[in-house]
């Protein structure tokens, strides 16, 4: 008889799952994120937080997301949709082994809760940590999908001018882009179609107002081309 050697299984640890909302909002020329203090008992080396709670046992990831989106800002995003993940051997500092992450819109900021603020992108370059991974991680969702879904109209109201639409798209994707192009990748993609109605727009001849086209209204399905924009 030949002997065999037996080796012991791992136990397995128990799976906590987490749920981050990375918040993003207009202010002035770039977006905001939405920040919160740290929370001192999960021993966190980080001053700010992004909002996050554990996983209910009565309730999905999608639901858990618009619960924590609507405690920490007030409101339910007008877009909320899933990041990513975020986890390893090493748990997070509030004891969770796994992080899901979303990313939200919020055309309005208004009745925040007070222990939370908007800061600017261009002033969280310091943070470290969960905060930063989980900031990058939805940004780099945000803009993958810029060009093939048209989460730029949750920004805007039901009419808009062509160049609040643009100013949209370069809130989100966080870089100029070229007037010309921009209209001429615009038209292309068949995602406006204009009203009846013009707004004054400073000294300048008043500007046409534009409204999203539904799908089934579209001649066809095409997202915008940025490669194609200076």
């Amino acid at each position: 008889m030949s002997d065999r050697s037996t080796h012991a299984r791992p136990t397995a640890r128990p799976l906590t799952l987490a749920v981050d909302v990375v918040l993003f909002t207009p202010r002035g020329s770039e977006l905001a994120v939405l920040l919160a203090p740290a929370d001192p008992a999960a021993r966190s080396r980080e001053r700010f937080a992004i909002p996050s709670d554990t996983l209910r046992a009565d309730e999905g990831l999608d639901t858990a997301a618009v619960r924590i989106a609507r405690d920490a800002s007030g409101s339910v995003p007008s877009l909320l949709e899933q990041a990513g993940a975020i986890g390893g051997a090493k748990r997070q500092p509030d004891g969770a082994s796994v992080a899901i992450t979303y990313f939200g819109l919020l055309p309005d900021a208004n009745g925040m809760r007070k222990v939370a603020e908007w800061v600017a992108l261009s002033e969280v370059e310091g943070l470290t940590g969960r905060p930063r991974q989980q900031i990058d991680l939805a940004i780099a969702a945000m803009r993958a999908r810029v060009d093939q879904q048209p989460i730029a109209f949750r920004l805007l109201p039901a009419a808009f001018t062509l160049s609040e639409l643009q100013g949209v798209y370069e809130l989100l994707l966080g870089r100029r882009l070229h007037k010309a192009s921009f209209r001429r990748s615009l038209h292309a993609s068949a995602l406006v179609e204009p009203t009846d109605e013009w707004r004054s727009e400073g000294r300048g001849r008043p500007a046409q107002l534009f409204r999203y086209a539904p799908p089934r209204r579209r001649r066809q399905r095409r997202g915008i081309r940025f490669d194609l924009i200076g």
